[in-house]
């Protein structure tokens, strides 16, 4: 109706009424397409290979449709002239150089999405679009953005990554209803101090610019959650981030920080993620008022001792040390209720030995609990009972499934799991299961009772020989070991477990690597050693970016792909006891980086 009424205001329009309009050049957009939009107010034409988008696209609540010049008897389904005006337009993944000033003659618009074009700037129109909640014009060319943009007040989400932008309109604070701000993979070296008047911004995505320094005015967003700098050239965060209270996720990544900033209002920071630095030094006053926080990620820093406070962090869930200089650990780490992962991997570390780190979580904590003991009760107290002193007169430990969420029925040689084990988990929602070292020919069924909490599952040293589809089902699993078994592959349901990031298939009957392991790509640790695996496909293994850990020892590998060479996000690969040939023995004891680089090298050109 508004549509009709604007065209009614403009009785001087070329081609309005009944005239035919010229043909367009570009890829005709089907009739069809267009008639729905005009009722549904809705036009997608993404993927179709556009260079332009046709003038009647624009036009589209302007000119009277092609349908009318065919058949003046209308049905009521089909009263052109009660069009809706077009509120949403998709035109992603075309060919597009440029988008037309005409984009004005949609004012209705609400959502905007032009993202995988090769639009080197924008139209100044776009401005007049006073409805735009969304802009999408991500994975583009653009290396500037027209003030005219910040006249929409009414945007709520702007995605400008992957594009070539140096700099921004100062203006930016105009800007004032925006809650998404996606600004990654450009060239920024500074940002507007004006962005401190974004105050509903909720997520701000800085990630991988030219960052050296943040402005100390970030901290004047006082409803922003998701802040993320990763891969920046940040050597300091400015102490006035400490003041923003709605902060739930931090990501400071691969930059040059030395230390860790001090947080001590941000009490729902819930991660913390500040790998790939020089961190040296963690203090008891970076960690102390963190009481919500679930993830700590220090991986690849050069941190030397980890204070007692850590054991503060009550809500600590995952917690990764990997690849530091960490020579020891307070005891009283394996007392953080909550911790379902630890990774320690990379470290001197004295007291903990290497095939111990190897066990995984529950194991590694189970063992810093028992050091506390070591260390002593006095005579007349009673040792604290946990996993590791299991009552001899109760063959179920409750104490283990309420306080520990932990159930084990381990080292029995039962060829199946009592009932009764599955039956005491009740409501109690258990986070590892430990059932290793026993006769199971088979997965049990009923482990699907426990998919809402299940992180952990250990079967190792058993007798399957199949993965059943019960576990294919445990969808909040992040660490399965499934060691010395007779398996010899894994079915394709298993590219469900989508968090899965740790599996132990050692010692094992695999004579190829199982693909379905290429679609995970949450797995960050594939422990594949002595099997019969022939060959692996290194650009399957090149998707996978968060994989730091592959282990092939003791295989009958014939040949390792120089293409491996390119999985650059590979910490460690471990492929002694293979027939192969090169890469030589001393090459492969220089370590992972030196064994990577050589198999580049003989990457054909």
């Amino acid at each position: 109706m508004a549509a009709a009424a604007a065209r009614r205001a403009r009785p001087g329009q070329p081609r309005s009424g009944f005239g035919r309009a010229a043909e367009e050049p570009g890829p005709a957009v089907p009739q069809g397409l267009l008639r729905a939009a005009r009722k549904s107010g809705q036009l997608n034409l993404a993927g179709r290979g556009l260079g332009q988008v046709p003038q009647h696209v624009w036009r589209i609540n302007l000119d009277t449709p092609e349908e009318a010049h065919q058949n003046l008897s209308f049905g009521a389904a089909d009263r052109w002239w009660e069009q809706t005006d077009l509120t949403k337009l998709i035109l992603a993944s075309n060919k597009l150089q440029l988008l037309s000033e005409d984009v004005k003659l949609l004012p209705a618009l609400t959502v905007l999405d032009v993202h995988d074009n090769q639009l080197t700037s924008l139209p100044s129109a776009l401005g007049q679009l006073e409805n735009l909640q969304k802009l999408d014009v991500s994975h583009n060319k653009l290396k500037s953005i027209p003030e005219e943009l910040m006249q929409l007040s009414h945007l709520k989400s702007l995605l400008l990554q992957h594009n070539e932008l140096s700099d921004l309109p100062d203006g930016f604070g105009q800007l004032v209803s925006l809650e998404e701000l996606d600004l990654s993979n450009n060239h920024l070296t500074d940002i507007p101090t004006s962005f401190a008047l974004l105050v509903n911004l909720v997520r701000l995505n800085l990630a991988c610019n030219q960052l050296k320094n943040l402005p100390a005015d970030l901290s004047a967003m006082k409803s922003l959650r998701q802040l993320d700098c990763t891969k920046n050239y940040l050597e300091t965060v400015p102490a006035e981030l400490a003041s923003m209270a709605s902060l739930e996720q931090l990501y400071l990544r691969k930059n040059k920080l030395r230390s860790l900033p001090e947080l001590p209002s941000c009490k729902l920071l819930k991660e913390l993620h500040a790998g790939e630095n020089q961190i040296e030094i963690l203090n008891a006053e970076n960690l102390k008022h963190l009481n919500s926080l679930s993830v700590l990620e220090l991986r690849d820093n050069k941190i030397k001792s980890v204070p007692d406070e850590i054991t503060l962090l009550q809500k600590l869930e995952r917690l990764d040390l990997a690849n530091n200089d960490i020579s020891r650990l307070p005891y009283t780490l394996g007392n953080l209720p909550q911790l379902k992962f630890l990774a320690l991997e990379g470290n001197p570390l004295r007291t903990i030995r290497r095939d111990l780190l190897q066990k995984g979580t529950q194991e590694l904590l189970k063992y810093l609990r028992s050091k506390i003991q070591d260390d002593g009760p006095s005579p007349n107290e009673e040792p604290p009972v946990t996993a590791m002193t299991l009552p001899s007169e109760s063959r179920i430990n409750m104490h283990a499934i309420t306080s520990l969420k932990l159930l084990e029925y381990s080292e029995k040689q039962a060829a199946v799991i009592p009932d009764e084990m599955f039956n005491a988990v009740r409501s109690n929602p258990v986070a590892t299961v430990n059932f290793s070292k026993n006769q199971l020919t088979a997965i049990p069924a009923r482990i699907v009772e426990l998919k809402d909490s299940l992180c952990d599952l250990n079967f190792g040293f058993n007798k399957i020989s199949s993965i059943s589809s019960e576990l294919c089902m445990l969808h909040k699993l992040t660490h399965l070991d499934i060691r010395n078994n007779f398996l010899t592959s894994l079915p394709e349901e298993m590219e469900a477990l989508t968090t899965l990031q740790v599996i132990n298939l050692s010692f094992n009957r695999f004579k190829v690597f199982p693909s379905v392991l290429y679609r995970i790509l949450a797995l960050e640790t594939i422990l594949l050693s002595n099997n019969q695996v022939g060959s692996i496909d290194p650009l399957q293994l090149k998707k996978m970016e968060k994989l730091g850990t592959l282990d092939l020892q003791n295989n009958d590998l014939l040949q390792v792909p120089p293409e491996l060479g390119n999985c650059e996000n590979l910490r460690t690969l471990l492929l002694e006891g293979n027939p192969f040939r090169t890469p030589r023995a001393a090459i492969l004891a220089k370590g992972t980086a030196a064994v990577l680089e050589y198999l580049r090298s003989r990457i054909p050109t």
